[in-house]
């Protein structure tokens, strides 16, 4: 953060890895809206398109493996994922939007459940809104950013997998994103940068969420 000093900052990244070292639960798997837990506690929630590495990253974020179920497979995640974390926070991996491998009548359901639950649910803190790296922000990406921006929930882009490619594609991909969420007023200004696979920068995302709180 260019706003901290380097002292400050060190106290916001061990925050955050105090937090995310804490234990964290499966709670339940959400397919309809009668089923969210009671908002006795603040949400984020992870969004993206199929296959982005959601719950990828939500393992590595972790330490494990086996938490968020991972899938070759796009469109697998067919619900709403919920994690209790510390008691403290919920952490929801929501189903992939875009390209799903499902007859349509069933991805129409999932769209209407994420839409549901983004608009309505007043505990919901932040959507960290995952971008493969190697693609950008795509036009269904944009859509996401456009039904957010109405629905007033603050999300923020998170970049995945950028051990794939070089630091010169990095940079554009940075700069086209952030031209792209000034267009937006629900968008926060701080891109994130990380790596499931490399254990990249997932400290910052851990200091985000632990702000949260």
């Amino acid at each position: 953060m260019a706003d901290l000093s380097e002292e400050e900052n060190l106290l916001r990244l061990q925050k955050g890895r105090e937090l995310f070292n804490k234990k964290c639960d499966f709670v339940l798997s959400v397919a309809n809206l009668r089923q969210l837990p009671a908002d006795d506690k603040e949400e984020i929630a992870f969004a993206g398109r199929s296959n982005v590495g959601k719950s990828s990253l939500i393992n590595a974020l972790f330490g494990q493996k086996k938490l968020a179920k991972t899938s070759s497979t796009p469109g697998r995640t067919q619900q709403l994922n919920y994690f209790n974390l510390a008691d403290k926070i919920y952490i929801v991996d929501l189903p992939g939007y875009g390209f799903a491998k499902a007859p349509k009548d069933i991805v129409k359901n999932w769209q209407k459940l994420i839409n549901t639950y983004l608009v309505g649910r007043a505990n919901l803190r932040r959507v960290f809104l995952l971008i493969d790296s190697r693609h950008g922000v795509k036009k269904i990406d944009e859509e996401i950013m456009d039904m957010l921006d109405k629905a007033a929930v603050t999300y923020q882009i998170v970049l995945t997998k950028i051990d794939k490619i070089s630091a010169k594609e990095l940079d554009f991909v940075v700069k086209d994103t952030n031209d792209k969420i000034a267009k937006h007023t629900a968008a926060h200004i701080l891109v994130l940068k990380t790596s499931s696979e490399k254990n990249l920068y997932l400290d910052e995302l851990k200091a985000e969420v632990a702000e949260l709180i």
